[in-house]
């Protein structure tokens, strides 16, 4: 796997961190492309947990891992999670490089996001109140900070004093909320550079030489394809684009380098937050799936909602990625059903609907067609080959490899590293 892409194939949580864990396993490099401190990923080693929300995954096997130039990065977040991995046993600072291109999340962009959440009202978009969406907004018009800037005391005193006086000024008369304070904000910049400095680099020359050395690179995304700002469920989207084409911007490589996407993809479907979902179930229903699949959000600890799997949203998945197979996660939670239906298609205002639309009033009419297949009743976690699985939950996957297009070429059964299946 010289090059390989990660992606979410649905809306996010479809178990990404255990894939890129199994990848991992065998890649000299781990970088991320996307993101903030809102996305979570998760993984279980025999009995301990290990959630991490900027770390990539690669510092769990002792691999380089880089944040890419296309993330957003919280330093208090990223100090946080260094301490808690350190005190467990994995090394972070001597493993990670952090690229000097990737944006900064300030106070005053978590502050301002919160504010304009409380503005919205019912029209709430319902996100992490992280500050990522402000600090995107700042890249875009280009008045963020970046880690580069840190190097540079005198600059990045006068960066910030353009952006805070102006940040302050729109806390205080548009949002009526509390200011931040500039000086407090350089003081602290200036401390988590002295500690993180040495791992800033220009991370895209390290995927360079990987790549052209014949080592094993790994990308990893954050999020799902139905929550990227151009085509995902809109406005009910994150800030950044989790499609595999974003590795080529975030991670500064070109494409012709990227040798394979895998998608990430549950048996069912879920996602955290606001926003339409078509395949969504009842809650008498979806609880018998949170409790068995762990369906809370890494990142807030927020019930995730649950709905049956939509081969609608997996199939454009599979067209805008260009995924070439699918890793299937949580087939173990299905084992009770005795009947499991499959969204095979939509219909909206009677008519038939053949691909997902990009109108989110469209989207919001449109009601689930499904297709009942036979469930196995039986609990396969202990499974380890292909062959071994109950013969309705083999139709079930070749079933989903016919509607979506794209073979299955890993299933996991289980939370744990060894609960997999290598088809």
């Amino acid at each position: 796997m010289p090059a390989t892409v990660v992606v979410g194939s649905q809306w996010g949580d479809e178990g990404k961190g255990r894939v890129v864990d199994l990848l991992a396993a065998e890649a000299d490099v781990v970088a991320r492309y996307n993101g903030g401190g809102n996305a979570g990923h998760t993984v279980w080693v025999g009995d301990q947990k290990y959630a991490v929300h900027l770390v990539p995954m690669g510092v769990l096997r002792g691999k380089l891992s880089l944040l890419g130039a296309g993330m957003v990065i919280d330093l208090n977040v990223l100090l946080e999670e260094e301490s808690e991995l350190g005190s467990r046993g994995i090394p972070v600072r001597g493993n990670i490089r952090i690229s000097e291109n990737a944006h900064l999340i300030l106070p005053y962009h978590r502050l301002i996001e919160a504010a304009e959440e409380e503005r919205r009202g019912k029209h709430a978009i319902g996100t992490t109140r992280r500050g990522i969406g402000p600090a995107y907004e700042d890249k875009a018009a280009r008045r963020g900070i970046r880690m580069g800037d840190l190097r540079d005391p005198d600059a990045l005193a006068e960066k910030l004093d353009a952006v805070v006086n102006y940040k302050n000024l729109l806390l205080k008369n548009v949002y009526k909320a509390r200011t931040v304070d500039r000086d407090e904000i350089y003081r602290a910049l200036r401390v988590m550079w002295d500690h993180f400095g040495e791992a800033v680099c220009d991370t895209s020359l390290i995927v360079q030489e990987a790549v052209e050395g014949g080592q094993h690179v790994l990308f990893e995304g954050a999020h799902g394809t139905m929550l990227d700002i151009d085509w995902g469920t809109y406005p009910y989207v994150t800030s950044s684009n989790p499609l595999s084409g974003e590795v080529v911007a975030g991670a500064g490589i070109g494409p012709k380098a990227i040798d394979r996407v895998v998608g990430a993809a549950k048996a069912y479907t879920s996602r955290v937050g606001l926003g339409p979902f078509p395949t969504e179930l009842e809650e008498s229903v979806a609880q018998k799936m949170r409790e068995p699949g762990g369906e809370f959000g890494s990142t807030t600890g927020r019930a995730r909602r649950i709905g049956w799997f939509d081969a609608m949203v997996v199939r454009k998945s599979v067209r805008l990625n260009g995924i070439e197979s699918l890793a299937i996660t949580h087939l173990d939670v299905l084992g009770p059903f005795e009947e499991i239906p499959v969204c095979v298609g939509y219909r909206c205002d009677g008519e038939d609907v053949s691909d997902f639309p990009n109108q989110i009033e469209m989207l919001m009419r449109c009601e689930p067609v499904y297709e009942t297949l036979p469930g196995w009743q039986s609990d396969i976690s202990h499974v380890r080959k292909f062959a071994d699985l109950p013969q309705n939950a083999k139709a079930y996957l070749k079933r989903i490899e016919e509607l979506v297009g794209a073979p299955v070429s890993q299933v996991l059964v289980g939370r744990q590293r060894d609960q997999s299946i290598l088809v």
